[in-house]
């Protein structure tokens, strides 16, 4: 089973879209589409728009999601400062968690916690 494409913040590494491919056919880095740096509104809007699951370990995110409601869904990784490596292994076990999330109506936000406190 493949899960959505996500749309991962610029806190996470440009890497995961390669990474994590075959689990997330489709999937970019806000790099990839011209959003680095850009304000979180726009990133929120781009993710909205284009049908993406906003991924990001920015609780900023997490409000918005409290805030606004979906579209875009937002899927909040507390991970602290864990690796890449870390971030793949928590997305690649919860594929099927992401595309019952993703095809869900009625929710807007899913937490995802690695089993590691990264501090």
């Amino acid at each position: 089973m493949t899960g959505p494409k996500l749309l991962f913040d610029e806190n996470l590494s440009p890497r995961l879209t390669r990474l994590l491919a075959d689990a997330f056919p489709g999937s970019m880095h806000v790099d990839d589409v011209g959003l680095h740096g850009c304000a979180d509104d726009d990133v929120w809007h781009y993710a909205g728009k284009h049908n993406f699951v906003l991924v990001s370990k920015d609780n900023d995110f997490r409000q918005l999601s409290f805030l606004c409601g979906a579209p875009p869904k937002v899927t909040w990784l507390h991970i602290g400062n864990g690796p890449t490596s870390a971030v793949v292994e928590l997305l690649a076990k919860h594929v099927t968690d992401m595309n019952n999330f993703a095809q869900d109506p009625d929710t807007a936000l899913l937490t995802l916690r690695a089993e590691r406190e990264y501090p």
